[in-house]
């Protein structure tokens, strides 16, 4: 079966002014490089931090294609969470505008397209919501099917030019059908998959797998069923905001001048030869900041000058297609015999940053093998360790870190609670940090790392809706 039944776009009829949607200029990214401006003469190594963040006006945005991929399965009776859904898919319906376009996949013991992608108007929402209220649970939990349906939603587009598609998909619980793991469907193409595990029963390494495996995906851990529609307002402050799209950033090092020892860029996919390695990121949203750690070796020199050590370029699409190269940028350092240490704030939080990721992956693979006591105290030495560098948290990044290393050691008092609530919230802080983007896990409203201000505003409205799901 294929589905190339998706609607085209129809402007709105007081419209008189030609829509483009997703037009980019240049200049929508903005590129810092920070490292010790000194270094001495003999052989040495030498730590410089790029930061790439995003700069463009959510006005003229990508247009999105969502394929909601939903969990009817008879589990979802329980504790009403096919309620809580159908609320937070009707939040997520009303902050889609007509240049989007929705489709839902249902699975249980088979999947099912409910319709295919809609364009989002005041008419269509209304028969949207109409479907969703109508949904029933049943069956067994077939996420595969589920997964590859939607992917096919996506892939049969005959609409696909100057679009963003996206799949989010919600689970409460592991796959129970003998017909393959969900979290070995391999081809995902390009688009992000961002994964929620909603309730205890959910299966978070799956899910973790599946978004790890898409370009740009999370694992949003959803504890507590009132959060889904928070958890989804989070991820759509992302995909309603995307700046520019297919971003590639390489590192070269400069001939004579330094060596590229290795790039610390989380989990998203690299390319290495012998003199550059290039990042594929993707896309990257309004006010979202991607930090990348490059750790060079600069050889003995005989004189004290200036050296170009690094060389950054950047390319990425516009919403048509078209490719963008930023210029060329240059990390200098000065050669001299008796260098002179400048303390730089942001190299001391990413490395902190990295340290804590790393404490809480060993952390965990020691709870997965019964070994709590030892995971707890791998946690609370990174909380104490971080006490050291807590001067320089300008931007309350070291708080973030601290809480959510608090209620991890919480969540460790026995291996019945780790297992139900401590490794998802490990998994899911995990996949945050390894994208440098936001992922929903314990209270949404403290857990904010990497939040940016539209999700922070999305997040309000979200709160608001659950009150009164009738209104706007």
């Amino acid at each position: 079966m294929t589905f190339n039944d998706d609607e085209p776009i129809v402007a709105p009829q007081d419209d008189s002014t030609e829509e483009k949607p997703g037009t980019y200029g240049a200049g929508k990214t903005q590129m810092t490089i920070i490292n010790q401006p000194e270094a001495p003469l003999e052989e040495t190594e030498l730590k410089v931090l790029l930061e790439l963040s995003g700069s463009g006006d959510n006005e003229d945005r990508s247009p999105v294609d969502i394929v909601a991929i939903l969990d009817v399965s008879k589990s979802m009776n329980e504790e009403d969470k096919i309620g809580k859904l159908k609320i937070a898919v009707q939040f997520l319906i009303q902050k889609l505008s007509p240049i989007d376009r929705l489709s839902v996949v249902t699975f249980s013991t088979e999947s099912k397209r409910l319709f295919p992608l809609r364009q989002i108007t005041n008419n269509s929402q209304k028969e949207i919501i109409e479907k969703i209220n109508a949904l029933e649970v049943n069956g067994a939990t077939n996420m595969a099917d589920g997964l590859k349906t939607g992917l096919e939603v996506l892939r049969d587009r005959r609409l696909k030019n100057g679009r963003l598609g996206a799949i989010m998909l919600m689970s409460d619980g592991e796959q129970t059908i003998e017909l393959g793991d969900a979290g070995h469907v391999d081809q995902l193409d390009n688009f992000p998959v961002h994964t929620f595990g909603f309730g205890s029963d959910a299966k978070p390494e799956v899910l973790k797998e599946i978004a790890e495996k898409s370009k740009g995906g999370t694992f949003s851990d959803v504890r507590d069923h009132n959060n889904l529609s928070k958890a989804f307002s989070q991820c759509l402050g992302g995909l309603l905001t995307v700046v520019v799209k297919d971003l590639n950033l390489t590192i070269a090092q400069v001939d004579e001048e330094s060596k590229i020892k290795n790039v610390s860029a989380g989990n998203y996919p690299k390319t290495e030869n012998d003199s550059s390695v290039t990042i594929s990121f993707g896309e990257l949203y309004n006010n979202e900041v991607l930090v990348v750690m490059v750790y060079l070796l600069l050889p003995k020199v005989e004189s004290e000058r200036n050296s170009d050590v690094l060389q950054v370029t950047y390319t990425y699409s516009s919403g048509k297609g078209k490719l963008f190269e930023a210029h060329p940028i240059t990390a200098i350092v000065t050669r001299v015999e008796k260098a002179t240490y400048k303390e730089e704030p942001k190299l001391i939080l990413e490395e902190n940053r990295l340290k804590t990721l790393k404490s809480v992956k060993e952390a965990r693979v020691m709870a997965d093998n019964m070994e709590l006591e030892k995971a707890k105290e791998k946690v609370d030495e990174a909380q104490n360790l971080l006490e050291d560098v807590k001067a320089v948290d300008t931007k309350e990044i070291i708080k973030t870190l601290t809480y959510d290393l608090q209620q991890l050691s919480e969540l460790m008092t026995t291996q019945k609670e780790y297992e139900e609530k401590g490794r998802p919230y490990a998994l899911s802080f995990e996949t945050s940090h390894e994208r440098q983007r936001y992922a929903a896990r314990g209270d949404i409203e403290k857990v904010r790392s990497f939040a940016t201000p539209r999700m922070n505003a999305y997040l309000e409205e979200a709160k608001k809706f659950n009150e009164d799901p009738a209104s706007k």
